[in-house]
């Protein structure tokens, strides 16, 4: 038997429940994982809310990390006792056991814990993807990051700051401050208590900067366009306050400025590209380049005091829940 969440309709924690259901056999192509530990991403509320929509009644999670318990016909990549970790749909990571197919999934090498993996690799695949492939970020260049003591701002501006980047964060809190500036950030910016573009102009002595990445959405899109050098561009990955208004051309046009809205999806949709991506990420972590010294833990039943905080914007860091 597992113990997994479950929603019936869309709206705010309290939609979570919870229920106790057999765990099917696996069939061609899949595998049984009973979890160590289940990464939280703000991937995770958007399926709740519905800002990325989903069909109800559904399960939650994307990430998790654990121990194959039976293996279905056809899978030769993996045996009963490894070590996994996954990211991506289908849903359902919320749980303390899963069948689930292997597209997505990859062994732990054995020198990285559990809980590494599953607070570190699938946060470490999108920040890959966004400063690698969506704008490959090159030594010197200037990097505006948001929400730069989250979860994955955290990593990204660890890894930034190895490739030889400047990175400014914006934050919301002293105490978040002192987080970005001891991940590498060259000045955090608290966006409560100042402006942000005024503050990147008077830090970049006007030219402003090449990159904006940007997971905030509605209040942060049309200031950070005034952040950019000409010919810069904004990467905008997440709406946590909201979708933007829509997008008025004239903006871009003043400073020949681009903009882009990527998907994970389309960077890492295929086994081998995720084999390929994880393989880097996992040598950052080895190398203590990107980590996670105090993932926030959360016993699985409190997923919904989990998503409560990071919506609250509470926490820093990763999130995990633990079975």
């Amino acid at each position: 038997m597992a113990f997994r969440a479950n929603i019936q309709r869309l709206g705010g924690p309290e939609v979570i429940e919870w229920v106790e259901e057999p765990i099917p056999v696996p069939a061609e192509g899949e595998v049984t994982v009973r979890h160590e530990t289940i990464g939280v991403n703000y991937t995770d509320i958007y399926h709740r809310t519905g800002e990325y929509p989903v069909p109800v009644p559904t399960g939650l999670g994307v990430e998790a990390a654990g121990v194959i318990e039976a293996v279905g016909p056809g899978v030769t990549s993996f045996n009963v006792g490894d070590r996994v970790v996954y990211g991506g749909r289908p849903l359902g990571s919320y749980s303390t056991a899963r069948t689930m197919p292997i597209e997505r999934m990859v062994g732990i090498p054995d020198d990285i814990s559990s809980e590494k993996a599953a607070s570190l690799l699938f946060k470490g695949l999108a920040v890959e993807y966004l400063i690698r492939q969506c704008y490959p970020v090159k030594p010197d260049e200037i990097v505006l990051f948001h929400a730069a003591a989250g979860g994955i701002g955290q990593i990204a501006t660890q890894w930034l700051s190895h490739l030889g980047a400047k990175v400014i964060g914006t934050v919301s809190s002293k105490e978040k401050a002192d987080i970005a500036l001891s991940n590498g950030c060259i000045h955090a910016i608290n966006y409560k208590t100042e402006s942000f573009p005024e503050r990147v102009k008077e830090i970049t002595g006007g030219r402003g900067v090449d990159v904006v990445y940007d997971a905030i959405g509605k209040d942060a899109v049309e200031q950070s366009f005034q952040c950019l050098r000409p010919r810069g561009m904004l990467v905008n990955y997440g709406n946590t306050s909201g979708a933007p208004a829509p997008l008025d051309f004239k903006i871009l046009q003043r400073n020949s400025l681009y903009v882009t809205r990527p998907s994970i999806a389309n960077y890492a949709s295929t086994r081998a590209q995720i084999e390929k991506a994880s393989v880097v990420v996992f040598d950052m972590i080895r190398k203590g380049v990107i980590r996670s010294d105090k993932p926030l833990r959360y016993p699985l039943k409190d997923a919904a005091k989990a998503h409560s905080d990071l919506e609250g914007r509470k926490t820093t860091g990763s999130v995990i829940l633990v079975p």
